[in-house]
């Protein structure tokens, strides 16, 4: 959701150079038109604001999708118009979402049997997934609860500080205290004893995060499981945990095969994956997958006949688009294990070039780590006189997208760079990065800043007084304000003499 503003006097209409031989008058910005236009002035218009929009292949904040084949981008477009809730209409599309769900049970080693299918649903993405994972375990703790008679008015979820902020969306929408790990420098993770030990008799699951957003990491699910599984057995609790596999889910199975974090735990009780991130799938689609039926309570699936059959229902909204859970069943079967693990693969070879390339620079300090979702995360060794949003903001002018941000509590005095290595993202492009910053880096080390920086920092001057004594005086505030100036002039200046016109 987008909040909007109040425009000025000269924002409030449209205006378009190309539209001009169709349409003579401006477009109200945020009031729909009295008349209508051609479709050639609509296209143009939309078309020509939209060129201002990043590049979304250079995009390396966002760990979503952004290049599919053209064979999966006619299935899309042909599907475009079905709507996904209307299983009675689109039964073949009702079916691969169900072997969809399957394929991913068993990706996550679900204890099926052979005529056994999977519990699932698709969703629009990762945060209704955990919404719906979310309300699962609320609702059992609360029936569990009040079958003991017992208080069930608080129920608490504890996770890392490092969690996506749908986590924080449904612990305050849905009324769940939210009981966060805090982070230290050099551990961006949840600590799993540290989470153990929160956990009390009102806490519906522990969440843990299989690729956090922050660096990658994966956390330790496993061990997490273990303590779990004893702090329950000395309680008398069944505490269970939910894994957040948003950006994991599609990773570890191909590139760790060995590693434990999914229903081979016992104590996992359902898993959330984001389609449109390393599922390889355009934005708009997630899976949520319960290790069984008795998992997710019935009385939150909804039944409906006035499509024409009886439906059961599980998500937050209603109608959406065919498009993704079909461009997801084609990435299954087209890529199989084989595919995905070459995909993957590649992303982390494509990330050891990326981390390389910024190590010999010397400039940085690499967050990130080797086992994990594929990206590098770092930080400036010296931030005295520039820092990280600086190189995120000069890395635009190259065409990069590259975020900076701080870290959450307790670790919110660092401040990292972030690039997610994706499928479309080659070695030639990891290559190039490095160069880029490269030379950001050395536009920087010439800004006047570190000028600047000083003149704040001395705002005292010595002077020798008639006694030959050196007196500290204070510099006014006119002084400090003459010599920035001073100092941007002779930077401009310097500029000039070194940039010739070709």
């Amino acid at each position: 959701m987008v909040l909007s503003h109040a425009a000025s006097d000269s924002d409030v209409s449209v205006h378009s150079t190309f539209a001009s031989r169709y349409v003579r008058t401006s477009l109200p910005r945020f009031k729909m038109p009295e008349n209508s236009i051609p479709k050639e002035a609509a296209y143009q218009i939309i078309n020509d604001e939209l060129m201002l929009d990043g590049n979304p292949r250079l995009n390396l904040a966002s760990f979503v999708t952004t290049w599919m084949e053209p064979e999966c981008d006619k299935l899309i477009m042909s599907s475009i118009n079905k709507n996904y809730v209307d299983m009675d209409e689109y039964p073949v599309t009702t079916e691969l979402q169900n072997r969809c769900v399957n394929m991913i049970a068993h990706l996550f080693n679900a204890p099926l049997g052979e005529t056994e299918t999977a519990v699932g649903v698709g969703t629009v993405g990762s945060s209704e997934a955990i919404m719906l994972a979310g309300l699962a375990f609320k609702r059992k703790w609360q029936n569990k609860r009040k079958a003991e008679g017992k208080p069930f008015d608080k129920p608490n979820i504890v996770t890392g500080a490092n969690v996506q902020v749908c986590w924080e969306k449904f612990a305050r929408y849905f009324e769940v205290e939210l009981k966060e790990v805090k982070l230290s420098e050099g551990y961006y993770v949840m600590n799993p004893e540290q989470a153990v030990e929160m956990v009390d008799e009102n806490t519906i699951c522990v969440a843990a995060i299989l690729g956090s957003t922050l660096n990658g990491e994966f956390e330790d699910v496993k061990l997490l499981n273990d303590l779990l599984v004893l702090k329950n057995k000395e309680t008398g609790w069944d505490t269970p945990i939910h894994v957040d596999a948003a950006s994991g889910g599609f990773i570890a199975p191909f590139l760790y095969p060995e590693l434990e974090w999914d229903f081979r735990l016992p104590l996992v009780k359902s898993i959330n994956v984001s389609g449109h991130k390393y599922g390889l799938v355009y934005a708009g689609i997630g899976w949520v997958v319960w290790r069984n039926k008795e998992d997710l309570p019935e009385e939150l699936i909804f039944h409906i006949n006035y499509l024409g059959a009886d439906q059961p229902t599980f998500t937050l909204n209603f109608s959406k688009g065919s498009s993704q859970v079909i461009a997801q069943y084609y990435q299954l079967i087209r890529l199989g294990h084989e595919g995905y693990r070459n995909v993957m693969e590649n992303c982390r070879e494509n990330m050891i070039v990326l981390r390389v390339g910024l190590e010999k620079t010397g400039r940085f300090n690499i967050v990130s780590k080797d086992e994990g979702v594929p990206l590098v995360a770092f930080s400036l060794k010296d931030s005295s006189s520039h820092t990280e949003f600086e190189v995120s903001d000069m890395l635009r002018r190259y065409g990069w997208i590259v975020p900076a941000y701080t870290m959450p509590p307790n670790a919110q005095h660092i401040t990292v760079l972030r690039v997610v290595i994706r499928e479309d993202f080659s070695r030639t492009l990891a290559e190039r990065l490095v160069s880029d910053i490269e030379k950001v880096m050395r536009e920087l080390d010439e800004l006047p800043s570190r000028v600047i920086h000083k003149i704040s920092l001395g705002e005292e001057k010595s002077e020798a007084n008639g006694d030959n004594l050196m007196v500290t005086v204070k510099k006014s505030d006119m002084e400090k304000q003459r010599e920035i100036i001073n100092g941007w002039k002779k930077f401009v200046s310097d500029r000039k003499k070194t940039n010739g016109i070709c």
